[in-house]
């Protein structure tokens, strides 16, 4: 009996070993997870991760997809596949198989799709669009279920300003009939990517898997499904993208592919933050090192884009998610951080594929020549060019904040906003500028404008009615609050009535206040008028200088004109001499106000009342 059991516990661990000997070479990830047939660019760049997966030769054998190379790197778990997809390549199943000489020791399958024909997907943004920008988790808790899930470091507490508080995919999807109504085209939400970070991790800033939605927001089919009601409901889709950094807990953080793959310090070592070294003719190496090398915080790692293998992750990974989701556009993070020349290779191999998308870049600077570097078609004189198809209007924001909240002046009060209008030659279209008057990282705009309501509607006014796309966040239309001295947590409050129990429900008129209902109105108003009016979504701008605090432009476009005047006065009407403008009223001799509904002829004068815009559709 003794003898018989040893045989058992020999036999056991013998065969326990050959399976643990079997199971030696797993695939535990490849990326991009699953690709297309019929692309216009035939080459395929797979990442291959799994224990020791280097020492295996990877074979394919599937009609029309050729293993043009393979490439192993420093760590021994890695091998990332070149493959060239051709144009007869059907969609199936791929097999690759992991070869230890005659040996298969492990098979993964992927799968490659046919991609979606719809003509009416990637369609871009233009001037004929509002954008809305909402972070999700702080927009509206569709789906309370899963605030915690298994496996996520953070829980939400939404007591806490910088903690998680539940906001996800189903409520942005179940607020889409609000947003329509608001009059909004397009909708930008902060990265829905995931974030398992300990803390801080609402932002989704701090990606810790590109090919995965947050568990605690949805599934990645539950985006897909969001962007198809969108759609079904004439709503834009813009997915948020981060390529400067990703969050410290993704999951090659103890076995980085290359040593180089983030940018490597002795030390920790922040980034200046001066993006105008990039384009500075008289930027230091130093300086400009800093710059783009630097790490954005200790949480988000400092991804190294002059590695051919990292640039190709990053660029590939925006396509996938592209075709995947049928996006409309993109906004890019920190624009000027990543390397720049990698940052024009992916805008020209996305336009190769979408040539209607759009890409917005954040390049925050305060002057217009800084921001038009980054914008394309752009000659500049050391010779780069972005293809960045628009770039984010800063030095307008500023200008905006300012031009409301000074007195009228020679170079004061709306004189900010001529001033830096007047500067639209240095950009190559200044109607490829996104416009707005706050976001995520600034003080709301009601805030930055003393909570004065005649100011936010003058404000409101010049964006819908200036040249380039508008951008809202959420929230302005219901004046919410919130300055950046209070802290991110509180510019990035939670919309009222977006989560169960809510005192009140701020998505409805009834939970709204009487001042936030006349806001809510004027903007719904506003947005709607401008999505039917061409002149004001491409027409040509003309403005005058301002003068006893009023300030006056027109908009052109095949015939048809807007007249805008915005009396910056807090306390004096003005009656406004019309005979200055009158190479620009040639011809038209009636008008209607847009806000109003009022139909007059065009006299001598316009008075125009304290602190308030007047929008005109002229008529000849």
């Amino acid at each position: 009996m003794k003898r018989i059991t040893q045989f058992l516990l020999i036999f056991l661990l013998l065969t326990g070993s050959a399976q643990l000997f079997a199971q030696k070479y797993n695939v535990n990830r490849v990326d991009p997870p699953s690709w297309w047939v019929g692309m216009k660019n035939p080459h395929l760049q797979l990442l291959v991760f799994g224990p020791k997966i280097s020492e295996t030769t990877p074979v394919i054998s599937y009609p029309g997809v050729i293993l043009h190379d393979v490439i192993h790197v420093e760590s021994p778990d890695y091998l990332f596949l070149d493959l060239i997809i051709q144009p007869d390549a059907q969609p199936g199943t791929l097999q690759i198989n992991f070869m230890k000489g005659k040996k298969k020791e492990t098979t993964y399958s992927y799968a490659l799709n046919k991609r979606d024909s719809n003509p009416k997907l990637h369609q871009g943004f233009n001037g004929s669009d509002v954008v809305y920008l909402l972070m999700p988790d702080r927009f509206a808790n569709g789906n309370p279920g899963n605030d915690n899930m298994p496996g996520m470091l953070e829980k939400a507490n939404r007591k806490d300003p910088n903690g998680r508080h539940g906001g996800d995919i189903q409520g942005i999807e179940d607020h889409l009939n609000y947003l329509k109504n608001l009059g909004v085209t397009a909708i930008w939400s902060t990265p829905l990517l995931e974030n398992n970070m300990p803390s801080y991790s609402y932002h989704g800033y701090a990606i810790t898997d590109y090919y995965k939605v947050d568990p605690r927001y949805g599934t990645n089919a539950d985006y897909k499904k969001l962007v198809e009601e969108a759609h079904s409901k004439g709503l834009k889709i813009i997915m948020d993208m981060v390529f400067n950094h990703c969050g410290t807990n993704y999951f090659w953080k103890d076995d980085l592919p290359t040593h180089d793959w983030y940018n490597q310090w002795p030390e920790f070592t922040r980034s200046n933050y001066h993006g105008g070294t990039v384009s500075d003719p008289h930027a230091s190496e130093y300086d400009y090192k800093h710059m783009v090398a630097g790490w954005f915080d200790h949480t988000m790692a400092d991804l190294n884009q002059d590695n051919p293998l990292v640039a190709n992750y990053l660029i590939q990974n925006s396509i996938w998610w592209v075709e995947y989701a049928g996006l409309d556009g993109i906004r890019q993070d920190t624009y000027p951080y990543p390397y720049k020349d990698m940052m024009a290779e992916w805008m020209k191999r996305l336009l190769q594929e979408y040539p209607h998308i759009n890409v917005v870049g954040e390049a925050w600077f305060d002057y217009p020549a800084t921001v038009a570097y980054w914008l394309q078609n752009k000659t500049n004189k050391d010779g780069y060019q972005s293809h960045l198809t628009n770039v984010f209007d800063f030095p307008l924001c500023f200008a905006i904040d300012k031009a409301f909240n000074e007195k009228p002046g020679w170079n004061t009060g709306t004189a900010q906003l001529y001033n830096v209008l007047s500067q639209d030659f240095v950009y190559s279209d200044p109607q490829k500028l996104c416009i707005f008057g706050d976001n995520h990282d600034m003080s709301r705009i009601f805030s930055s404008l003393k909570e004065n309501v005649k100011s936010w509607k003058m404000a409101m006014a010049f964006l819908m009615t200036t040249r380039g796309v508008p951008f809202i966040y959420y929230g302005d239309e219901i004046l919410l609050t919130g300055s950046k001295s209070q802290g991110d947590g509180v510019m990035r409050n939670d919309f009222p009535g977006g989560w169960p129990g809510d005192p009140k429900d701020a998505f409805t008129a009834a939970g709204r206040t009487p001042e936030q209902n006349d806001a809510f109105d004027f903007l719904r108003k506003l947005l709607n008028w401008r999505k039917t009016d061409s002149t004001v979504q491409y027409g040509n701008l003309v403005h005058y200088i301002p003068e006893n605090g009023v300030y006056v432009y027109f908009r052109a476009y095949h015939g048809k004109k807007v007249m805008v005047l915005l009396n910056n006065n807090n306390d004096k009407d003005v009656t406004v001499a019309l005979n200055r403008f009158a190479h620009d009223m040639k011809g038209f001799h009636h008008a209607t106000s847009v806000m109003t509904g009022k139909q007059f002829e065009l006299q001598n004068t316009l008075t125009v009342p304290a602190k308030s815009p007047v929008i005109l559709e002229l008529e000849k």
